[in-house]
């Protein structure tokens, strides 16, 4: 469920803000007149989802390069390339 406050919370219960995005990892979404204004979250729900939007972004990529060609490769070759690569061949 969304938690929906106004903006003026944030400055008169921010301790209280604070508290609610750390202990449910969800945003709180804060209006000004009625509309829709900010979003507060704690920067771990941040980087979760940062890090979550890098791995679709990286799979849709990865699905468009599948569609333009029929060159595949297996997991031997993906992990022996990597092998490569760290060791620095």
């Amino acid at each position: 469920m969304n938690t929906i406050r106004p903006v003026s919370d944030l400055r008169n219960n921010f301790a209280d803000i604070s508290k609610t995005v750390h202990e449910t990892a969800q945003p709180v979404f804060l209006t000004k007149n009625g509309y829709g204004d900010m979003v507060v979250m704690s920067m771990e729900a941040y980087e979760n989802m940062q890090f979550d939007s890098d791995v679709y972004y990286k799979l849709a990529e990865a699905e468009k390069e599948a569609e333009e060609t029929n060159e595949r490769f297996s997991s031997k070759d993906i992990l022996n390339a990597m092998k490569k690569a760290a060791m620095g061949e």
